[in-house]
């Protein structure tokens, strides 16, 4: 049996769900060191993935280098690769280095199904780096790009409803029987376990995007006759403009400008109803530089001036939208 330190090479998870952080958590769940080599940063939260910063090629090789001359890990395993400039100094340590197992997991979506590796990538992985793996493991719906026409008899396929989390789960931990000395079919059999057992028992880490869409909304029912800009609501709630629009189109499919807007042609819907002030005034009263732009604000959320629908509204009582 291996002692030696578990190598994942992979990108940089913020929420710990998957990348290294999960992978670090999983190997040493199990009793084994894990070491590390970070590919990516990502910017992303429990709503998904905002960015990535790919490492440049030149510090991947250098991370390479500076753990493998020391450390000597027997075991690698791989996630998240999205360019070929990494990948060749991926490949270069591996034919190096010859380490005894390499596990493959490849990142090819995000959980939202945006593709994270171009078609030379996967071309790259299909002849470069596919021969130097010990299982690679994908999800059956990823096989037809990622194989192709390539012939890999040590394809490891996982149910299509496995996420980044238990994807991440399983492979670390076949990393690690596979260290450990246990042949490919008992590894991958001891790893279905595990990943079976504590993932269903793992709690997942939960964002406040329902309690913090519901302040917004009561603060712009409250401010929104006085205040149009986004940014003044993303301040008072103490987040980013970024993640406001994220929480908003998540649980309402809407932008927060839409959503603020919609409440603001209602304060000016009951202004205009309930007073005699000019539309200059209403203007005025709600912010506008003048009366021409409160009119094309106006009739772009409802169809008609504000002249229009204080005429429509004291004929007919009320405005059938």
């Amino acid at each position: 049996m291996s002692n030696s330190a578990i190598l994942t090479i992979t990108g940089s998870d913020s929420t710990g769900g998957s990348g290294v952080q999960a992978d670090i958590t999983t190997i040493s769940a199990l009793g084994s060191k894990a070491v590390s080599v970070i590919t990516s940063v990502t910017l992303q939260n429990t709503l998904g993935i905002q960015h990535f910063y790919d490492l440049p090629a030149p510090i991947v090789s250098g991370q390479l280098d500076a753990i493998v001359d020391d450390v000597m890990p027997e075991t690698v395993k791989i996630g998240m690769v999205r360019n070929t400039e990494v990948l060749k100094a991926i490949v270069s340590a591996l034919r190096r280095y010859k380490p005894k197992s390499v596990v493959y997991a490849p990142v090819l979506f995000s959980s939202h199904g945006d593709r994270l590796m171009g078609t030379a990538t996967i071309e790259m992985i299909r002849h470069k780096l596919f021969p130097l793996c010990k299982v690679i493991i994908m999800r059956r719906r990823e096989s037809d790009l990622l194989l192709s026409d390539c012939i890999a008899d040590n394809v490891c396929f996982l149910d299509d409803a496995a996420d980044h989390g238990s994807v991440n789960m399983f492979a670390s931990a076949l990393a690690v029987y596979l260290n450990q000395g246990d042949s490919v079919s008992d590894a991958i059999a001891k790893a279905h376990a595990f990943a079976t057992n504590l993932f269903s028992k793992s709690a997942k880490l939960t964002g406040r995007s329902g309690e913090l869409y519901a302040e917004f909304i009561n603060l712009v029912k409250k401010e929104s006759s006085t205040k149009a800009d986004v940014s003044h609501y993303a301040n008072v709630l103490n987040v980013s403009s970024r993640y406001l629009g994220q929480v908003c189109r998540l649980v309402a499919g809407k932008s927060p400008k839409s959503i603020v807007d919609a409440y603001l042609v209602e304060d000016i819907k009951a202004h205009l109803a309930a007073t005699h002030d000019t539309i200059q005034q209403t203007a005025l009263a709600f912010g506008f530089a003048n009366q021409a732009h409160l009119s094309k604000f106006f009739k772009k959320l409802t169809g008609m001036t504000p002249t229009e629908y204080r005429s429509h509204y004291h004929e007919y009582g009320l405005v059938n939208e």
